[in-house]
């Protein structure tokens, strides 16, 4: 590990200039910088830390900040303090006890050389920082297992990611200076990173909207030409938003919206409050797109009302052919659609036509952006596309092994339980997660038990408002309605008696009397549609296919049926 310096001081001219003059790196070296008060923070780099921080004394967001503390290394170099700035931003949005002042603008995964021996030193910064500055009051594994880390803005992009960005930031300016309106969709599959995607660019939107001229930026930023050719005048008056299907990951990127510098709560819709909005929007960004739904029986009977309402007051009637997707586009001029099909779980998501036809749309324009690279997963080979086979009418031609990644199957139930608990002791964020293959007795009895297997009682989750961080959930067993659209570091997946294995045909099949979710195989009378075995098969696959790619670390696996046991043991 190299050995670095943390050199503090307080955030003034003359301490600044003696601090500056004290030796020839001070202003002729890179290095990395942070500058605090009670309640604020801003990381920095600079080859010349004085002449920037005397940028920062008369800048109207920096100047009531109070100290500098300054990182220094011998061996680094522009593209290791680039990566430190960004990890510690990171650090600071995701710890949340101090503001971040920073834009996003420069944050993504460069790799250089030796980039591992540095990673030691920045947790070794991280730790002093923490433990003698109280700059953190939270640990680096407690910060990265939390919700404020995981759905951050100051997330670091790969290379798919940020072209992508780039990409849909040219054409919506293009089409701002134009005023033409345009749709756009971001698609991949589970684990490339969408919902980071969408949060990432409504906050480099609102930080390009925000910037002041003479502010200096870094002009290594791959997005630095946006802040400065007048983009910003472009976004004054455009009102945003994030549309979050599903309520949990609403809640939980609304409360980072709340800790985030230009971005609020009031950002974070239902697609209901948009379609009840009297003033439309310039641009909204849809997460989990494939969530929306389409004319089928709502939750509740109030929503089954205020659908017909809102497609009264949009559209002037209620015909029953309109969906989410029509309140989207009728209340937008602009919107960037985060979409996987195959995440579908239920018969009131978007129909597949629709959503092929959406595709189809913004691909003919040159709006399609596709996301390819598996960023929660830390397997080299292809899991996603492995377990979609697996679950599939064609399954894999042999069984793979995937390095870097613990994938098991288990024959006790009881076994993986105390694995998990085990993983969760020493990782954190390790669950047990379950197709809705049993009834849910607890919404009535609590001290009942949902589901029992090999004598093993468990409950299903006692909340479904960010339960897996809830207290005791290790215990319980997560829904699909849990967890979709989050991380953990540790997946025990129970693939419940609604699929089986036909041994005649050599298909994986559905069994309906198994299935518990009442609006997961409900049919659409409104729309004359009957969902048969196979339509509904076609959720479950997809439900599974969720759970098995939640763990970033490692899946294990139990299968309650014992011919879909004895199917699934040749492949994993």
């Amino acid at each position: 590990m190299t050995v670095f310096s943390l050199e503090t001081f307080p955030f003034a001219a003359d301490h600044i200039r003696d601090w500056g003059s004290a030796h020839p790196r001070h202003r002729n070296w890179p290095v990395v910088y942070v500058m605090n008060d009670d309640s604020q923070v801003y990381v920095g780099e600079s080859l010349n830390a004085e002449s920037r921080m005397r940028q920062h004394l008369v800048s109207q967001d920096k100047q009531n900040l109070q100290w500098v503390r300054v990182v220094l290394d011998e061996t680094f170099n522009k593209s290791a303090c680039l990566d430190l700035e960004s990890f510690l931003i990171r650090m600071f949005s995701g710890d949340g006890q101090l503001e971040v002042l920073n834009s996003n603008a420069g944050i993504t995964d460069a790799d250089y050389y030796d980039r591992e021996s540095y990673s030691r030193t920045f947790d070794a910064v991280f730790e002093q920082l923490r433990t003698q500055e109280h700059l953190f009051k939270r640990t680096l594994p407690e910060i990265i297992n939390s919700d404020l880390f995981k759905l951050s803005p100051f997330k670091a992009l790969n290379h798919d990611q940020a072209i992508a960005v780039e990409d849909i930031l040219d054409g919506l300016f293009a089409d701002l200076e134009e005023g033409q309106p345009s749709t756009a969709v971001i698609q991949g599959s589970p684990g490339t990173g969408k919902t980071v995607v969408a949060i990432y660019l409504l906050k480099l939107l609102e930080d390009i909207r925000r910037h002041h001229p003479d502010e200096p930026l870094d002009s290594d930023s791959i997005f630095s030409d946006f802040f400065t050719l007048g983009h910003g005048e472009l976004l004054k008056t455009v009102r945003f938003g994030i549309v979050v299907p599903q309520q949990s990951l609403r809640e939980s990127i609304a409360r980072v919206f709340g800790l985030t510098p230009g971005l609020s709560k009031s950002m974070v819709l239902s697609p209901f409050a948009v379609g009840d909005s009297d003033e439309p929007f310039d641009l909204l960004i849809v997460d989990e797109a494939h969530r929306l739904n389409h004319r089928a029986n709502q939750p509740s009977g109030p929503l089954n009302k205020k659908f017909a309402d809102i497609n009264v007051k949009l559209f002037g009637e209620d015909d029953i052919r309109f969906t989410q997707l029509d309140w989207i586009r009728k209340q937008s001029r602009h919107a960037i659609f985060m979409l996987d099909t195959g995440q579908s779980v239920r018969p009131a998501d978007l129909p597949a036509n629709t959503t092929a036809a959406l595709v189809d749309e913004v691909s003919g324009h040159g709006r399609l952006y596709p996301l390819r690279s598996q960023m929660r997963v830390a397997a080299e080979q292809d899991y996603v596309g492995y377990v979609r086979s697996l679950l599939g009418d064609t399954p894999p031609d042999a069984r793979e092994t995937f390095d870097g990644y613990d994938l098991k199957f288990f024959n006790d139930l009881g076994d993986m339980r105390r694995e998990i608990r085990k993983q969760d002791a020493r990782n954190g964020l390790s669950r047990i997660v379950a197709g809705y293959a049993w009834p849910w007795k607890t919404k009535k009895d609590k001290d009942a038990f949902d589901i029992d297997i090999d004598g093993e009682q468990m409950r299903w989750n006692s909340t479904d408002r960010d339960w897996i961080s809830a207290p005791g959930s290790v215990e319980e067993v997560g829904s699909i309605h849990t967890v979709q659209g989050y991380d953990l570091n540790y997946a025990g997946v129970i693939i419940g008696p609604d699929l089986r294995f036909d041994k005649a045909t050599g298909r994986v099949v559905f069994s309906r009397v198994d299935y518990f979710d009442k609006k997961g195989r409900e049919n659409n009378p409104k729309l004359g549609i009957t969902y048969s075995d196979d339509d509904l098969l076609e959720y479950v696959r997809n439900i599974y296919t969720v759970l098995l790619t939640r763990g970033i670390h490692g899946t294990y696996v139990y299968v309650c049926d014992p011919d879909l046991r004895e199917h699934f043991r040749k492949f994993l």
